[in-house]
């Protein structure tokens, strides 16, 4: 081969030891550089992601509730609470669909069961429901409960009482105590969740 060739004409084209020693000394400086430089890539890294952390937290401290706004959201979410009862009363259960958030994260659960696992459910079993009731009488007690969490979310609770009439004409009267999550979004609020109970009636005497 001409390359064999070459190198037997021109021995000095031979690395001697020396020169593969100083090839390998070369080949391990580039080595420790090219480490050091990784590990400085690393350390940079985890610095930024530290600091895009702390700005994350400066700016969820901004967003925490001032007395005033905090009394604010508490009167919207109590006036939101009234509407929904008013609404309901007026309307029938249709009108309970104004008021659930429309997206997969909604849930209803009653009396410790899953009632409605996301929006799309709340929305068919609620007119399932309104087909067999003629009026619905929907209170809350007085001791409704709000607590504003941010300017965009507040627990709210109560007491309830509601009655039902259906199409046959049979009454049913019911009442127990509800809570559920309040989200303000485009303008108004609705329930990210809720869940109703009733008191357990003791089992019959023996």
């Amino acid at each position: 081969m001409l390359s064999a060739e070459l190198l037997d004409k021109n021995p000095r084209s031979v690395p001697s030891c020396s020169s593969h020693q100083a090839i390998r000394k070369a080949d391990l400086s580039v080595k420790t550089l090219s480490t050091l430089i990784w590990r400085s890539t690393l350390l940079l890294a985890a610095f930024g992601s530290a600091a895009c952390s702390a700005r994350t937290a400066g700016s969820a401290e901004l967003q925490l509730l001032t007395p005033a706004s905090a009394a604010a959201s508490d009167e919207s979410a109590r006036t939101f609470m009234h509407t929904v009862a008013h609404d309901v009363t007026q309307e029938g259960p249709l009108a309970w669909l104004k008021f659930f958030n429309t997206g997969p994260e909604f849930f209803m659960a009653v009396n410790g069961q899953l009632a409605f696992s996301n929006a799309a459910a709340a929305k068919e079993g609620t007119q399932n429901f309104a087909r067999t009731i003629k009026r619905i009488d929907l209170t809350w007690g007085d001791d409704l409960r709000v607590d504003p969490l941010t300017a965009e979310l507040a627990v709210v609770a109560a007491s309830w009482r509601e009655i039902q009439v259906d199409k046959a004409g049979h009454r049913v009267e019911e009442a127990g105590y509800f809570t559920g999550l309040a989200e303000y979004r485009d303008g108004r609020w609705r329930f990210r969740n809720a869940h109703w109970s009733a008191p357990i009636s003791p089992p019959p005497a023996r």
